[in-house]
């Protein structure tokens, strides 16, 4: 789970009365129902996971797979050495904002629309055809 404290806190305070909370994750280890087994006994871990419709996106094909890229990215060309104070960070961050922005960086996206309809078939409406 994203973090188990913040799921609870999702439950019980930000949506009580909602009955059923739709959660889309990505598929990180940790973003299962075990996870809530471990950080809370099994009765309230049971009780979280029953307000919860977990769904998780593909496999190296959801927006979060593609911010940590980037991250990455500013990680090494930006911050891999000793920035000494806030100011100067803002400012460098600023111009690698800048730089990168012009750069126009790319991601080879190749989950296509004909790919979700068959790896998430489940999660598509399904048509019948009515005859009159």
């Amino acid at each position: 789970m994203p973090s188990d404290n913040q799921i609870k806190y999702l439950v019980d305070i930000m949506y009580p009365e909602v009955k059923k909370i739709i959660l889309i994750m990505d598929n990180l280890n940790t973003h299962k129902a075990a996870s809530l087994y471990k950080a809370f006994p099994a009765s309230e871990a049971r009780r979280i996971i029953r307000r919860l419709d977990m769904h998780y996106t593909p496999k190296h094909g959801s927006w979060l797979d593609i911010a940590e890229i980037e991250l990455n990215v500013m990680t090494r060309q930006c911050l891999s050495r000793r920035i000494g104070n806030m100011e100067k960070l803002r400012r460098e961050l600023s111009k690698w904002e800048t730089a990168r922005t012009q750069d126009i960086g790319k991601v080879n996206w190749q989950f296509k629309t004909s790919d979700a309809r068959v790896k998430l078939a489940s999660l598509y409406p399904k048509f019948v055809s009515v005859e009159n």
